[in-house]
C-alpha cells in the first residue's frame, strides 16, 4: 500500500543544500515514488529573517510504494540516517485537491474521516517566480493565523529555492482544520485563507499546487526536543 511520510531533522547546511542539488528519487532509492527535499521555515517570519531559510533544519516530504521501502530508506541510506536521527510521521492519504504531477496519485476512492479526529495537511507549490511577492502578501497572515491557531500541534512551512514552498500542519480534528479553510471563526483574523483563496482564484500564485489531507498511521522520534504531537483520536 503507498504511503507517504514527512521528516524534520537537524543537519549541516552543507548537507541540506546537497539533499536540494542532488535529492533522492526512484531511480535510486527503491520504493520511492517521489520526494520533496527543504528548508523547514517559521511560518509568519518576517522575508529578510533567518527563520524564513533555516538550512541547519531539514523537512522531507515523500510518497512510497509501501511502508517497507521507507523502512529500508532509513536504515540503509545516508539520508536516511540523517533522518532517522529527527522525527517523522507516516502518512494515509484520504483526499487531495489541486494538481501537482509527482503526487497526483489520490486513493481509489476518497477516504472518510470523523470529523472530530485529528487530521495532518500538507500543500505544495511551485511559485510563478513574478507572484512572489504578492504571494508573500497575502500569504504571511495566513501562515500566522495557522501557526497560532490553538487547534494546531504542529505547524510549519518548508521553502526550496527558488519556488518550491510547503506548509505542514498537524490539527486536533478535521473539523477545526475544514473551519478555519473556510473562515468560520470569531476575531479580525478569522477569513484570513478564505480570503487568501479568492485573490488565487483571481490570480494564482502557483505553477503547481496540491493541497494533500492525511490520516497519521506512526509518528516517531522529536523534533526540538519533543514529541507527540498526534492527539489520540
Amino acid at each position: 500500500m503507498r504511503i507517504f511520510s514527512y521528516h524534520l531533522a537537524t543537519t549541516t547546511p552543507a548537507t541540506s543544500l546537497r539533499v536540494f542539488a542532488r535529492p533522492p528519487c526512484g531511480g535510486r532509492i527503491a520504493g520511492l515514488h517521489h520526494a520533496e527535499c527543504m528548508s523547514a521555515m517559521k511560518l509568519g517570519a518576517p522575508i529578510l529573517s533567518p527563520a524564513r531559510l533555516q538550512l541547519r533544519k531539514l523537512a522531507v516530504f515523500a510518497c512510497w510504494e509501501e511502508e517497507s521501502a521507507l523502512d529500508e530508506f532509513l536504515e540503509n541510506s545516508e539520508l536516511g540516517r540523517i533522518l532517522s536521527t529527527g522525527w517523522h510521521l507516516r502518512l494515509e492519504l484520504l483526499r487531495r485537491w489541486g494538481r501537482f504531477p509527482e503526487f497526483d496519485d489520490p486513493p481509489a476512492e476518497p477516504d472518510e474521516l470523523d470529523a472530530s479526529h485529528p487530521v495532518v495537511a500538507v500543500t505544495v507549490a511551485r511559485l510563478k517566480l513574478p507572484q512572489v511577492l504578492r504571494f508573500t502578501r497575502w500569504g504571511r497572515p495566513v501562515e500566522e493565523q495557522v501557526r497560532d491557531h490553538p487547534e494546531t500541534t504542529l505547524a510549519l512551512a518548508a521553502f526550496r529555492p527558488p519556488r518550491t514552498f510547503s506548509t505542514f500542519s498537524i490539527w486536533k480534528s478535521q473539523q477545526a482544520m475544514t473551519a478555519m479553510v473556510h473562515g468560520r471563526g470569531e476575531g479580525p483574523g478569522a477569513r484570513r485563507h478564505a480570503e487568501a483563496m479568492v485573490e488565487r482564484t483571481r490570480q494564482d500564485f502557483h505553477r503547481q499546487f496540491t493541497t494533500l489531507r492525511f490520516r497519521a498511521r506512526s509518528e516517531q522520534g522529536e523534533w526540538l526536543g519533543r514529541g507527540g504531537f498526534v492527539p489520540n483520536g
